[in-house]
């Protein structure tokens, strides 16, 4: 009898440690997710709801349907592969709502949105809206397609511009993304190249702007990073210094340093024309040159550090020991040391690349037309031709094209596909 009172009292112990251990365990775990919950809200506020925004802009554009939804309601109707314009009920409407629209200034918003489809068309619909508001309400509801017509009519009959009205007024479209890629549909509907492409060429430049700067930075980058890796303490934390200290300079005033040094004027010219060794100031600003030049200054530490961490952590007998066993040094470097480098290189190229790629001011002081890159593009979109749009998609079809390079650099060139030796 004692035995089984024994053994209930400790079943009874046993289950009550269970239950301890999962209150504990519970509560840990809530303790965790408070410390973790700031970082999730400010992850989602800085990261994903922008890019999120982003990419829903870059097809959401309901500017148009807002402005004249009883126009798009009865253009609904029209066949526009006809070559007839829309029938009087709808240019009636059309310029009923024309006027309010010049009545609450939003007339230009308009003819912004129908001028992307049709370039030329914002100043037909500015002036005729003008025109329209001083008409009156009664001359609108009984001839207002004849006034509307009557108002430069050679480009008012044209089924051009009423199909390019019809296409701004649809919610959900894929023309910015088209226009990004230098493309667009013609009349019947057919994606068709743009004459002159634009956006390809940027994305392509911007590539191989960021292409060179990631390789400049590591030819410069490795061997600081191995003389700081491999020198005396005191001799490398003061080195490091000067390495760090473009952290400790405004970006702004490093790019305006090498405009003062690379101007025609500048102090690289002047030097040059000083010691005879050229007789004319040499082109070395606004252009690629000086994108590539001023970047691989601004980035270098990107590259140093990342290379710097993972050389001081090799031991420096593997080397010793390949040189012991016969190895010459340069074959022993490059087939011991430079293989267990390769985490650095992976982290600092990854990391240099992807800041290039999207960089802005620098190109933006420096570059000129010639040193330009896809993010100046996306800013003037956004900043002075109000496309938000067209912005949100080359900004979504540049971080779909770094997700893609990042894919195939890890699937090909990847730490987890270097063999060492």
């Amino acid at each position: 009898m004692s035995t089984e009172m024994l053994d209930n009292s400790n079943n009874i112990l046993s289950t009550q440690e269970i239950k301890d251990s999962k209150k504990n365990q519970r509560r840990r775990k809530l303790l965790a997710l408070f410390f973790v919950t700031p970082l999730v809200i400010f992850i989602i506020v800085s990261f994903v709801l922008p890019i999120g925004t982003m990419l829903y802009r870059s097809f959401y554009n309901p500017t148009a349907a807002k402005l004249i939804p009883q126009t798009l309601s009865a253009l609904s109707q029209w066949d526009e592969k006809s070559n007839q314009i829309p029938n009087a009920d709808t240019l009636i409407t059309f310029t009923q709502e024309l006027k309010s629209l010049a009545k609450e200034r939003k007339a230009g918003k308009l003819a912004e949105e129908i001028n992307r489809s049709l370039p030329g068309s914002s100043s037909l619909i500015k002036f005729s809206a003008r025109k329209i508001a001083k008409k009156s309400d009664q001359n609108l509801a009984e001839q207002g397609d004849q006034l509307l017509l009557a108002l430069k009519k050679d480009k008012w009959k044209n089924p051009k511009l009423w199909r390019s009205i019809k296409k701004s007024g649809a919610i959900f479209t894929d023309r910015y993304y088209l226009t990004a890629l230098d493309l667009k549909r013609n009349s019947e509907g057919e994606i068709v190249q743009r004459e002159t492409k634009i956006y390809l060429k940027l994305f392509w430049k911007s590539l191989k702007i960021a292409l060179y700067i990631t390789l400049l930075t590591i030819i410069i980058g490795y061997p600081i990073s191995y003389y700081l890796s491999t020198a005396p303490t005191k001799t490398a934390n003061i080195l490091m210094v000067f390495v760090l200290l473009p952290f400790w300079t405004s970006l702004l005033v490093r790019t305006t340093s090498w405009i003062a040094l690379l101007q025609t004027n500048g102090v690289v010219n002047s030097t040059l024309q000083s010691l005879h060794m050229i007789t004319e100031p040499m082109d070395m600003l606004y252009n690629q040159f000086s994108t590539i030049l001023a970047m691989t200054h601004i980035l270098l530490p990107f590259m140093i550090l990342p290379l710097y961490s993972v050389m001081k952590g090799i031991d420096p007998s593997y080397f010793r020991a390949a040189l012991s066993l016969g190895g010459k040094p340069i074959p022993a470097f490059i087939r011991i040391y430079m293989p267990m480098t390769v985490p650095g290189i992976s982290a600092g190229a990854l990391l240099v690349f992807i800041i290039s790629i999207g960089y802005y001011i620098t190109p933006a002081l420096v570059g000129g037309t010639d040193g330009q890159m896809i993010s100046n593009i996306i800013a003037f979109h956004m900043q002075s031709s109000n496309n938000w749009e067209l912005a949100a998609a080359l900004g979504s079809l540049l971080l779909g094209l770094i997700i893609i390079i990042y894919w195939i650099y890890d699937r090909f060139v990847g730490i987890s596909n270097i063999k060492l030796g």
